[in-house]
């Protein structure tokens, strides 16, 4: 998503009526990361940078166009680098960048949330 786009739609948030006509923040974050699969993908590359391939493979039930819409809405946002090495056959490599890394304290907190939310089931 383009960035004028997120403001846009974020402008619409009746989050962000209420504050003033300022952008809700909250809004922004779920813009953001809406997708089925982005949280996951961050999360994967939480440790070391991955190829295409490893995520596919580490992600079962993703089809090949989904990931690739779905890293390069990361890659867009800032929160995910991609990088092309010259190479035969070319080889490229997704690895948070410093806004993704940032974005992790939030995706801890998520599993935090979770695993106590599962002990209540």
């Amino acid at each position: 998503m383009d960035k004028q786009s997120l403001i846009q739609e974020c402008k619409e948030c009746p989050l962000s009526q209420n504050s003033k006509g300022e952008l809700c923040s909250v809004c922004i974050t779920q813009k953001l990361m809406r997708g089925k699969w982005k949280i996951v993908i961050i999360w994967l590359l939480k440790k070391e940078k991955k190829r295409f391939s490893e995520l596919e493979r580490l992600i079962p039930n993703i089809t090949q166009s989904y990931l690739t819409s779905q890293l390069r809405e990361l890659e867009k946002s800032g929160l995910v680098t991609r990088t092309i090495y010259n190479e035969i056959p070319p080889k490229v490599e997704y690895s948070l960048s410093k806004k993704g890394i940032e974005f992790l304290d939030v995706v801890s907190v998520m599993e935090r949330w979770g695993k106590n939310y599962i002990k209540e089931l």
